[in-house]
């Protein structure tokens, strides 16, 4: 459990209606194969103790004795166990009938909360046994225990820092479900005990409504529901149960019993709330909060093994059935930022520095997008291509190509004898191929964009991105540099899938040329080529230098977006990227990632204004406000 995972499971236990004995017998089997898994928060269906389909046998003596009884057998069986176990019941509170969420943990009772919203509709009529129960909180007589009953009670661990509120069924189909103020007296973990039938179409709109109510709360939900072995008489049941975290479906089964298993990640949850400051918990006075731990602490544990989903790019969408409206989606917010400069500036211009590489290539295709939003005319585009020391033949005709099939306007710069020059002018050797060596030719092509835009009376467009700008890796007042930078707020391995995108729209297109060079450039090693290439070739790839950009993007995701701590950055990348990079690796290029992201912040902090794109970026103005002489020093202890 470190690190905030939690293992959690919804259950469907195959009952026989009315037979409290028999669910009884199978709800302990799970609770115990669950144990044995390591699930901390287990919930079973509505009901499930007796069956949700047993009518009038509500109103039977023999049967709400029995229900009450097997409580208490599994209760009994969680004694000493590390699992926190909610299960449904009907029960009888003076004179009249509740549909109880019975909480159960380490052998004891701690509350119960009851059904508030009783259906009395189509094939549902629970209201002719039920009564929808009351929010305040009063302590009740369980056989001869005191024990807490109403909505709203919470149950915290505070060593996990979970509290786990639970509704049952109905109450989250209604315009102001329970949980939604469970969530603003704390709760992070929501439970439903649910007994949903199934009807052509309702399990889609189920499964949308537990994605946003968990995404609302910024929760976790778990709905547990009812299946195999329910009354049939005109309804089926079909065990649909979900694990969702905020917006987001980590575990689901249909069509099953048994157990439906993942981890939800209740510190993630914690650092949305605290990022997101319109979502205010407070302290409720009509709230009952009740305090547990599990039997284990104080031992030693076991490392939750995740099964969860992490993706390896989570910049890049993951639905493949939606990664083209995606990319149109990404294309459009860079391409209308864009529109508006130019509109702004009355600027009918634009000067793009293009090198045959992903980032330029990205950038000149926007810039041709919001030209053709403005009614522009491309040749309006000077795309530049401003060979020196480290240009390759394959980057230099992909340059030129692209240019010339997007209908820019091209111009060619060869800047190595100003360079030189310059060399001469401040004493620096050619022979010396040092940073000065670099950044001397990174920062004359910046001056000749510049130079070039006052000529046209239009703007440089920037080309850097936000794998760049984290690193640090671009040349202050070079490449650092622009009037607007397109793609300030793309990380390296969404520009390679939106180039990636633009690529079949050609091909898809019957632009033939247009592909085939966007599908070069793609397959072309990401290099600044500052330095002399080798044998025709790139002698310097940036990948070999700073590392892995799959590695730097999968970082600054969970850094900037959810402030994780290394450790557990670097567990979820031992997960994520397991069988393709070693753990000793990994650590190496975290440690260069911090160190970097850190010490280079002072360029971050003068950038040239830019689209926001994500929910994770390094604008001074809009996302990241960071001092640029803070210390890495805590982050890299932690790391060693």
């Amino acid at each position: 459990m470190n690190h905030g995972f939690i293992k959690v499971a919804a259950a469907t236990p195959e009952v026989k209606v009315a037979d409290c004995i028999w669910n009884g017998e199978q709800t302990i089997k799970l609770i115990e194969e669950a144990e044995d898994l390591g699930v901390k928060v287990l919930v079973f269906p509505e009901l499930g103790i007796t069956g949700y389909t047993c009518g009038d046998l509500f109103l039977q003596d023999t049967l709400l004795d029995a229900a009450q009884k097997t409580m208490w057998k599994i209760a009994e069986a969680t004694e000493g166990k590390d699992v926190f176990v909610f299960v449904g019941l009907p029960l009888q509170v003076r004179d009249k009938l509740y549909n109880v969420a019975a909480a159960i943990h380490n052998g004891e009772l701690l509350g119960l909360i009851p059904k508030k919203y009783i259906p009395n509709y189509s094939e549902f009529y629970e209201a002719r046994h039920f009564h929808g129960g009351p929010a305040e909180t009063a302590d009740i007589f369980v056989d001869g225990l005191l024990v807490p009953f109403g909505q709203n009670i919470i149950f915290t661990c505070e060593e996990l820092g979970m509290t786990l509120a639970a509704e049952i069924c109905e109450d989250v189909w209604t315009r102001i479900p329970p949980s939604n103020n469970h969530a603003l007296a704390g709760a992070n973990v929501i439970v439903n005990l649910s007994a949903s039938n199934e009807v052509v179409g309702k399990g889609k709109r189920r499964r949308d409504l537990v994605k946003g109510q968990s995404s609302q709360l910024l929760a976790a939900y778990i709905y547990a529901c009812a299946g195999e072995g329910e009354s049939t008489t005109d309804s089926v049941f079909a065990g649909h149960n979900m694990i969702a975290e905020n917006g987001n479906i980590l575990a689901e089964q249909r069509f099953a019993t048994g157990l439906c298993i993942s981890e939800i990640d209740v510190q993630k949850l914690r650092s949305e709330r605290r990022r997101i400051g319109s979502f205010m918990t407070e302290e409720r006075e009509d709230y009952t909060e009740i305090i547990f731990t599990y039997p284990s602490f104080g031992k030693e544990l076991k490392e939750t093994v995740l099964t969860r989903p992490v993706a390896k790019s989570p910049f890049v969408p993951a639905d493949n059935s939606k990664r083209k409206e995606r990319a149109e989606e990404i294309t459009m917010i860079q391409a209308l930022g864009l529109k508006k400069r130019l509109q702004h500036t009355n600027c009918k211009s634009a000067v793009i520095g293009i090198s045959g590489g992903l980032d330029s290539t990205l950038a000149l295709l926007v810039t041709c997008k919001a030209f053709d939003m403005l009614g522009l005319s491309r040749t309006g585009i000077t795309s530049v291509t401003m060979p020196c020391f480290g240009t390759t033949d394959r980057t230099y005709n992909n340059a030129i190509t692209l240019a010339k099939e997007l209908g820019t306007t091209v111009r060619e710069v060869n800047i190595a004898e100003s360079v030189r020059k310059h060399f001469e002018d401040i004493g620096q050797e050619e022979e010396n191929h040092d940073v000065t060596y670099e950044n001397s030719q990174a920062r004359e092509r910046t001056q000749v964009l510049m130079d070039m835009a006052n000529q046209t009376n239009g703007m440089v467009i920037g080309t850097g991105d936000l794998s760049e700008l984290a690193l640090g890796w671009a040349t202050y007042n070079g490449d650092h540099m622009s009037m607007y930078g397109v793609n300030a707020d793309i990380p390296k391995t969404l520009v390679r899938y939106l180039v990636a995108c633009f690529a079949e729209e050609a091909e898809q297109a019957s632009e033939k040329a247009l592909a085939a060079v966007l599908k070069d450039i793609l397959d072309t090693p990401v290099s600044p080529e500052l330095l002399p290439p080798t044998d025709g070739k790139i002698s310097q790839k940036t990948e070999d230098l700073v590392g892995p950009y799959e590695l730097h993007d999968f970082f600054l995701y969970y850094m900037l977006r959810f402030g994780f701590a290394p450790k557990k950055i670097f567990r979820l990348a031992k997960h994520a990227f397991a069988g393709e990079y070693e753990d000793a690796v990994i650590l190496k290029w975290l440690k260069t990632f911090y160190r970097r992201f850190f010490g280079q912040q002072f360029k971050r902090s003068c950038l040239p204004d830019g689209p926001k794109v994500g929910s994770v970026g390094v604008s001074p103005r809009g996302d990241l406000r960071m001092p640029s002489d803070a210390c890495v020093r805590l982050w890299l202890e932690e790391l060693e």
